[in-house]
Parts: structure tokens; C-alpha cells; sequence
């Protein structure tokens, strides 16, 4: 679903008495290294990834450390004025994004980015909000370990914004979402106290989980300072394989069969229809279809293995193909024969979304269904968009595993961008959030709320979860200063 954003000057607002007797507190707390009021300095973080939302905001904060937050979240509860968490800037959903009354003040975790300790043994990291995800990546492995989640942001997305959003990926199927990476955490809270819970207990029965309302939270009940992060060894091997299928029932029984076969090896299950991949071969000039002839779907499947596995891996991997070759499973498919071949598989599989920009507008839907429903919804949702809306292309790709489809309508041939989104795109969605939420699934899957879905979430949501929601947030952040007008 998309909202237009409305037409602004993406500069600072001008201060009024108040709020400049405020920015001056602030600037003397924090030194002229961490608070901006630079018009130049700030545009580029008053517009999301996106690019559908722009706001203002009375300046950008990057402080030092826990304490210069805490203490600068005291200040702003003093002086009332709103705060809206940033990170890598780089969420699906404008969810880090302030609004237009020019009244909030960014807070950006960027000059947090120590990793304070990396555990070899007990294999856990300790890390700041601000360190990016790709730096967290290659400072594991050279401890021989690795941080099981990644995604196509990984360059500038960090641990916070992760933390704070719940990110997924593509290895959501063997080792969960960001939610079950997190061992321990600290946060800001909105009264400047700060949550310290880095330490990681096997057993704590101490009452509620505190740091679980934390995650995912999108910045509305804290501001994620470091985590304390789980580890995997390092991979020693991996084999990534594509197969070629009739179709999405037939994709779901080889996921099945894969998951029979190769046990806790598979990390990832990936599928796409033809029309996605058609769309990456015209978008990406270099690239070559993996398989000969043509294929309804596509799945794309990565088996890892650390060091004690290695050397079974490749066994492993010939055994799945043969196995579902056997069982009349797949039509064609092939293994990755080098780490470069493996690499363009995947290239594939992560440029469908910029291939589908390159055609037109489109209707981007991050949902989640039951992962034993997810074949059925899909069979069932394609060609009933494509029915109620003529000329429309609907294309489900993405985490078959795990029970996430990017569920893409694709606008008529030839539509302009912005009329068709603001008019039949929003019927579109709506559409689509009604039916997912009939089969029993989620608006979103793994990019959160924001401002892009919070009416949604309002008007499908369970009342007594939504009722849940706000009690929370109004015990911790009374004063509705935390990233307002987001998730709720």
C-alpha cells in the first residue's frame, strides 16, 4: 500500500523560544560532532529508503554512547519534544521516518558502532545499536564464526534497526528471525532510564521476557543501544542448488522433501515463477538462466555445513537432487559447480525486486500465511487479483519456508507511477491485507508497521491484541514521545 508523500522542504525547522532553548541544552550536552542543524546534513535522513515519506525535524542527533542517550532522551522528556530513532535508515515501511510538523528530533545510533566482545567460545557477540550488519559479518569470521542472518541491505542496515524491526532474510528457515538471534539487551527508555539486560542466562524466570517487547517494537517503547547476539561456527561448505517445478504445490512437496532429506544442513528454500526470472534476465544483461527450457517455477535451495560436515556435504547435496528426480519432484536442475556460480544464483533470486521496479508501478506486499497454507494462498490469490483487476500481473517470490511471500501486483503495461498507487494500488492492498488476514496470516511478515501500515493494522488487527499494544505503549512512553505515529 502506498501514501503519497506529501510535497515538503526537507531541511530543519525553523526553532521557535521553546525549542531553541532546547537545541541549545542539547548542542551543550552532546558538542557540535553530535547534534546538526544543517539543512545539508540532514536531508538525507528525512526521506525513507523508499522514497515515500518526507518530514522535518528540529535536527539530528548522533550520540557517543549510552549515556549521551540517556541522557538526551531525559532532555527531550523535559522539554516534551518527540523523538523519532534512526538507524542504517534503510526499513521498508517509513518507519524511521519523522512527520511534517517539524517538532521531532533524530536520534541516529551511527557513532555507536563497537563491537565491545566477540565470545569464541560461548559463541555470542556484544555489539552497539550502530554497528552495520555486513561490519558485524566479517568481524565474526575472522573468529571462525558468523552471525546467522542476512539480507539485501546488509551494507547499511545495523543491529539496532534490526533489533528494533524484527528483519528476517533468507535464513529464516533454519535459524528464525532477528527475535531469536538477540541473547541479551540494553535500551533507552523513554523517561532516559536505560534497560540493561546484556547478560545471557540460559534459565530466567524472573516474570515477563522485557527484552522480547523491546524487539520489534520499531523504536516506540525504547531506543536500542547494544545487544548481545548469538553465533554459528563459520561455514566450511555450502551447496546451492536450482530446480526447476511445475508449480508452487509442486515447490512446496520438494521443500518438504528437502527438509526429509537434508535435516538441519537446509538454511535456505527460495522460489520465484517464471515471470520473475524472465524479468531478471532482461533487467540484468549479464545474467543466464540456471537451467535450459522453460519452468512455471523456480526454487532456489542453499544446504550448508560447518567443519565437522564439509566434507558430506557435496554427497548430501547430489543425494536431495536424485532423490527428487526419483520421485518425479523436480523437472530439471542443476548445483552450483563454484562459490562465483553460487553467487549468481543468488544474484537471481535478489534481483527481483529492482527487476519488477524497471517494469512499472507495483503493489509490494511482505505477508505471511501459515507456511502449510502458503502453496494453497498462493494458488488462490494469483489469479484472483489478476481477475478482479484486468491487466494486472500478480508474482509470489520469496521464503516458501518460512511462510513469507513477497506478494507483488504488478501494474497494467504502460501505467504512469503515482495515480495508479494512490487509487486502484490502494484497493489493490486492502484487498490483499482482508485476505491474508481470512487465511489466519500477518500484514507483515518481517518489514514491521511504520507509518505505512499502522491504519491497516488498526482496522484488521484483534482488538484485545491491539488493546495489549497500546497499554504497553502508554505504561513505558507516557508522554507519546517515541517515535509517534508509528506501528500504533
Amino acid at each position: 500500500m502506498t501514501h503519497p508523500h506529501p510535497v515538503v522542504d526537507t531541511i530543519a525547522t525553523r526553532p521557535g523560544p521553546a525549542d531553541a532553548a532546547f537545541l541549545d541544552a542539547a548542542l551543550a550536552l552532546l558538542g557540535p560532532k553530535g547534534l546538526s542543524t544543517d539543512p545539508d546534513l540532514l536531508s538525507p535522513w528525512l526521506t525513507d529508503w523508499r522514497g515515500r515519506y518526507t518530514g522535518r525535524a528540529l535536527g539530528l542527533a548522533t550520540p557517543a554512547n549510552t549515556a549521551e542517550t540517556a541522557a538526551l532522551v531525559r532532555l527531550c522528556a523535559e522539554h516534551g519534544v518527540p523523538i523519532v530513532p534512526q538507524g542504517g535508515n534503510s526499513g521498508m515501511c517509513g518507519g524511521a521516518t519523522p512527520d511534517t510538523s517539524g517538532r521531532a528530533l533524530l536520534i541516529n545510533t551511527r557513532r555507536m558502532d563497537a563491537i565491545r566482545r566477540i565470545d569464541r567460545a560461548g559463541r555470542q557477540v556484544e555489539c552497539e545499536a550502530g554497528v552495520i550488519l555486513q561490519t558485524l559479518h566479517e568481524a565474526v569470521e575472522r573468529e571462525s564464526l558468523r552471525f546467522p542472518l542476512t539480507l539485501g541491505g546488509k551494507g547499511s542496515a545495523t543491529v539496532g534497526g534490526l533489533i528494533s524491526t524484527n528483519a528476517g532474510g533468507t535464513q529464516v528457515l533454519r535459524h528464525g528471525s532477528m527475535r531469536a538471534q538477540v541473547l541479551g539487551l540494553e535500551a533507552v527508555l523513554a523517561d532516559g532510564s536505560v534497560f540493561n539486560q546484556l547478560v545471557p542466562l540460559k534459565k530466567d524466570n524472573r516474570g515477563f521476557d522485557l527484552k522480547q517487547l523491546l524487539i520489534g517494537s520499531e523504536g516506540t517503547l525504547g531506543i536500542i543501544t547494544a545487544a548481545t547476539l548469538r553465533l554459528e561456527p563459520a561455514v566450511a561448505a555450502r551447496a546451492v542448488l536450482w530446480a526447476g517445478v511445475p508449480s508452487i504445490q509442486a515447490a512446496r512437496t520438494l521443500l518438504l522433501h528437502a527438509q526429509d532429506k537434508a535435516g538441519a544442513a537446509l538454511e535456505g528454500f527460495e522460489v520465484m515463477p517464471d515471470h520473475a526470472l524472465a524479468a531478471v534476465l532482461a533487467y540484468l544483461p549479464t545474467a543466464r538462466a540456471p537451467l535450459e527450457g522453460r519452468h512455471d517455477w523456480h526454487v532456489l535451495i542453499e544446504l550448508v555445513a560447518d567443519a565437522s560436515g564439509a566434507e558430506a556435504l557435496p554427497d548430501l547435496a547430489e543425494g536431495l537432487l536424485v532423490s527428487a528426480f526419483e520421485a518425479g519432484l523436480v523437472a530439471d536442475a542443476t548445483i552450483a559447480a563454484n562459490e562465483a556460480q553460487a553467487e549468481a544464483f543468488w544474484w537471481l533470486r535478489d534481483s527481483v525486486a529492482p527487476a519488477e521496479r524497471a517494469q512499472g508501478p507495483a503493489m509490494q506486499h511482505d505477508i505471511s500465511v501459515p507456511v502449510d497454507r502458503m502453496a494453497d494462498f498462493i494458488d488462490f490469490a494469483a489469479p484472483l487479483f489478476e481477475r478482479d483487476f484486468p491487466g494486472t500481473t500478480a508474482v509470489g517470490f520469496g521464503h516458501l519456508g518460512d511462510g513469507n511471500i513477497h506478494f507483488h501486483i504488478l501494474a497494467p503495461k504502460g501505467t504512469e507511477s503515482g495515480a495508479w498507487e494512490a487509487s486502484e494500488g490502494k484497493a489493490i492492498s486492502r484487498q490483499v491485507h482482508d485476505l491474508v488476514t481470512q487465511w489466519g496470516g500477518s500484514i507483515s511478515a518481517e518489514h514491521g508497521i511504520g507509518q505505512l501500515k499502522r491504519d491497516e493494522l488498526e482496522r484488521l488487527a484483534d482488538p484485545t491484541a491491539l488493546h495489549m499494544l497500546r497499554a504497553v505503549k502508554a505504561a513505558l512512553d507516557p508522554q507519546g514521545l517515541l517515535n509517534p505515529g508509528k506501528l500504533v
